[in-house]
Order: structure tokens, then C-alpha cells, then sequence
């Protein structure tokens, strides 16, 4: 539940969310995605209200993954194809879509590599670990080129924050390079947030701080609080 959330996301640029464990920043992003609808207030989208647009015209300008990823227990190439439906079977769009996720040491792994089975509940199927199904959900979330909106709600828990933080930094440099995509970023570590181009800090519901890393760290409130306990933490 969220309570009186008032934001501006700028176009083309990186947004992360932040804050403690039930502060409401997978509702926020589930309600931008319309996953949910808001039970008052409205969003709007380049001045035109989202309870206009229908869930599958808005999702299919949508892309990403999050922390709640299903496995999909099909060919890997499949796993990854069903978020572009229409390229499921396009070997180049899925490869590359590998590529952006930091996958290729999975499809490395497979025997069969793209045309492995996954999953042992079917016969000859392989399973793999938790980390590489998140990095074939992440893959999954990829293979759409020029999505309007990239959410990525936490979905390198399970990675270390050494290959976390690499994968953010060419999804921001992508994100500034293409043509007015907004990209969402949830995450714990704030040396991926600090990064982003605007940072919204949540907290019991509601929005207590919105700005950049450094602005925000010189007001010495609640984001510079948990940075200094993290970083300190990494020390």
C-alpha cells in the first residue's frame, strides 16, 4: 500500500527506488506496470491518464524483470523468448538478449546450450541454480529492443554486487542512449543506485526524498543514512 504518492519520472532517464523492506517500492513499480490498479489517485503517462490505456497496449511497451521471476521450465531458448512473444523463436533476438543479461556463462553451461531442456521434472531436463534462473529471468526481461519503460525490481538478489553493479552500468548507458526510455531500478545496494540520474527514498508508504546521490547525501537524511551504514558495512 502506498499513501498521498506525488511523482515526476522524467523521460529518458534512470530511477531508482529505495527503501526498507516494506516500504512499498515493488507496489510502486507493480502499479506503473498496471500489475495493480491504484484504488485512488491517478498516473498519468505524457499527460494522458494509464486507466485509459488497456494492460496490453501498456505492456507491450514495457520490458524488465522482477525479483519474483517464474521458471519457466521450457527449451532455455524459450524461457528467454516469451518476453517477446512474436521473437520467441528469433535465434539473433535471443542471443543478444543472453548477451544484455550477463547470461552467456549459463548458456555456456547447458549441453544443448539454447536448445537445452530446463527444469528436472522433465526427462533429460537440467536444472540449474537459483542465480542462473535469475539470470535467464533477466535475460526474459531483455529481448524486447525499445521498450518505453525498463523495471528492474531487484532482479540481481541473488547475484554478488560486484556483477550487479557491472550489468547496472550498461543498462544505464543504454538507457541514456536510446530515444526517451525510462528506465525503473529497485535494489538494496547503493552503490547500483548511486548511479541513477534521480533516486526516490520510500518510507512507511510514502515518498520521503527525491533526488540525486549527491544532493541527497548532502541533505544528510534518510538515503544518506543508509548509504553511510552500507558503505561502512563494504569497508
Amino acid at each position: 500500500m502506498l499513501d498521498d504518492v506525488t511523482l515526476d519520472l522524467p523521460q529518458g532517464s534512470v530511477v531508482a527506488i529505495v527503501g526498507e523492506n516494506g516500504a512499498g517500492k515493488t507496489t510502486l513499480v507493480k502499479l506503473l506496470a498496471k500489475l495493480y490498479e491504484p484504488t485512488s489517485g491517478r498516473i498519468f503517462i505524457d499527460g494522458a491518464p494509464l486507466s485509459r490505456i488497456s494492460a496490453e497496449s501498456w505492456r507491450g511497451k514495457l520490458a524488465g524483470a522482477f525479483q519474483d521471476f517464474f521458471r519457466f521450465e521450457l527449451l532455455a531458448r524459450l524461457t528467454v523468448g516469451l518476453g517477446d512473444l512474436p521473437r520467441a523463436h528469433d535465434d539473433p533476438a535471443v542471443r543478444a538478449a543472453v548477451e544484455r543479461a550477463g547470461a552467456d556463462d549459463v548458456v555456456a553451461r547447458l549441453r544443448e546450450g539454447l536448445d537445452t531442456q530446463l527444469g528436472p521434472t522433465w526427462p533429460g531436463g537440467v536444472d540449474v541454480s537459483f542465480g542462473q534462473w535469475q539470470k535467464m529471468a533477466l535475460a526474459r526481461g531483455f529481448i524486447r529492443d525499445l521498450p518505453l519503460v525498463l523495471v528492474l525490481d531487484e532482479p540481481t538478489a541473488a547475484l554478488d554486487a560486484e556483477t550487479e553493479h557491472a550489468l547496472f552500468e550498461r543498462y544505464a548507458a543504454a538507457a541514456h542512449d536510446s530515444a526517451g526510455r525510462l528506465t525503473i531500478l529497485v535494489s538494496h545496494r547503493f552503490s547500483t543506485v548511486r548511479m541513477a540520474d534521480l533516486i526516490v527514498v520510500l518510507d512507511g508508504a510514502r515518498v520521503t526524498e527525491v533526488g540525486t546521490h549527491e544532493a541527497l547525501m548532502a541533505r544528510g537524511g534518510q538515503y544518506a543514512e543508509l548509504y553511510t551504514i552500507q558503505a561502512t558495512a563494504y569497508r
